[in-house]
């Protein structure tokens, strides 16, 4: 369903004026980038708890117009909507399906932060519709919606920004300096570990039918159709339909950030793994703890570990990354410091603290956009694609209890008919990729 003018024009109260719409929209359709003095109109698709701190770092941003607001769950918006007038003095439009956004021409780019089934669905279709999209972690629920995202982002020629911060922080373009400076020789190891106590999963409850302020059938989408289950929908990072488990959804920002320090811009060879159910009880399609070894041609490794189970941290934080030279070490945690160890002695050498990058992520999405791509965009869709395949390419060597060994210049897995199936999934209709 397309919108025409007259209906765009029209459509709801408190919006933009008509003439700054049309204005907008023109340059839209004529494909031309917005200049360093035209605002950036961006709507939020998705205004639950994460797109709720995305749309508060959105609007701190000058030259920034956030004139939609969407979500399948009406208190969302409505929230969204309050945040919106607050803070500009004028409330937004709100919309339920977030065709409706896609089909506005005055908007520029959107932000995604739905639950992650839904998100290279949604950032594929803004792509077409010539949208730019920063799109939350993970950009892809299973493996080949990431080449799909690629690949769409390229015939589109818009910016495509992933949800990493780390990417952004100053903290990371001051480690990367003392990474290149040589000082701990070739790093050819990295590990990324996650050690946060998690508390159990909810026990399972009756079905029941959905609440009233939500459209159940939209929030599934191309997830398969089932019953409204109140515990399925809280926890939902938990259940392989909708999330991606830990090492998907916290566990992403870490396995990225071990990817970038090994200095790999490509997927590995070998993958195996294991996980468990030791502590953690409730509800979940998921282990509470895991370790996965991804081994690259050339000889480098990447080891990726977490304990949701464990109350205590590691060398002193509860997320962090090793970085493993042939000369010394460094550990780098996004919590906001890193430290290098060097020599047998192991004496300290360079360190630093600094934050998060948040805000700094969201404003490069934004300088990349006015930029036309001359400047440089932290995490765009292929930087996406290499890291999220790790967390897809883990739960695959985790669930067929295999070694994988990977082609990654035909993204196959080779030899095994049944974990190469699982690269992707089936879409309910009509929310799948072949739309022809």
């Amino acid at each position: 369903m397309r919108l025409d003018r007259r209906r765009f024009l029209t459509a709801g109260t408190g919006t933009i004026a008509a003439g700054v719409l049309s204005e907008t929209a023109a340059r839209a359709m004529s494909g031309a980038r917005p200049g360093p003095n035209d605002a950036i109109h961006t709507a939020l698709i998705g205004a639950g708890g994460r797109g709720s701190y995305l749309l508060g770092l959105v609007l701190k941003n000058p030259g920034v117009v956030v004139p939609t607001v969407c979500d399948v769950n009406s208190r969302n918006r409505a929230r969204a909507v309050s945040v919106v007038e607050k803070a500009k003095g004028r409330a937004p439009r709100a919309e339920e399906d977030f065709r409706r956004v896609l089909d506005d021409p005055a908007i520029d780019a959107v932000k995604i932060a739905t639950p992650h089934h839904w998100h290279s669905p949604i950032a594929v279709r803004a792509l077409e519709a010539g949208k730019h999209v920063y799109v939350e972690k993970p950009a892809s629920h299973v493996f080949q919606e990431g080449r799909r995202l690629v690949e769409a982002a390229r015939k589109a020629g818009k910016v495509v920004q992933h949800g990493t911060q780390m990417r952004s922080s100053p903290l990371t373009a001051e480690a990367a300096r003392v990474l290149k400076s040589g000082v701990l020789g070739e790093i050819v190891m990295t590990k990324a570990f996650g050690v946060e106590a998690r508390g159990n999963h909810p026990q399972p409850v009756p079905d029941e039918p959905p609440p009233e302020y939500l459209d159940y059938n939209m929030w599934l989408g191309p997830a398969p159709e089932r019953p409204y289950n109140p515990g399925r929908i809280r926890r939902w990072h938990a259940f392989h339909d909708y999330g991606n488990g830990e090492i998907g959804d916290d566990g992403i920002h870490d396995i990225d950030l071990a990817r970038w320090g090994l200095g790999v811009t490509t997927h590995p060879v070998r993958i195996f793994a294991h996980g468990s159910r030791v502590k953690l009880r409730g509800e979940s399609e998921y282990p509470d703890n895991m370790v996965v070894v991804f081994e690259y041609d050339g000889g480098k490794s990447l080891i990726y570990e977490n304990r949701n189970f464990a109350p205590y941290g590691e060398r002193g934080f509860d997320n962090a990354n090793v970085f493993y030279g042939t000369e010394g070490y460094m550990v780098f945690s996004r919590r906001g410091a890193f430290q290098t160890y060097l020599g047998a002695r192991e004496e300290q050498g360079p360190g630093g603290r600094g934050g998060a990058g948040n805000e700094q992520h969201v404003a490069n999405f934004f300088d990349t956009i006015r930029s036309g791509g001359a400047g440089t965009n932290n995490a765009d869709a292929e930087v996406a694609h290499l890291t999220c395949a790790l967390a897809h390419l883990g739960e695959i060597a985790y669930r067929t209890g295999r070694a994988l060994h990977f082609d990654p210049k035909n993204e196959t897995i080779l030899g095994d008919e049944d974990a190469n199936a699982r690269l992707t999934k089936t879409y309910r209709a009509p929310w799948g990729f072949d739309r022809s």
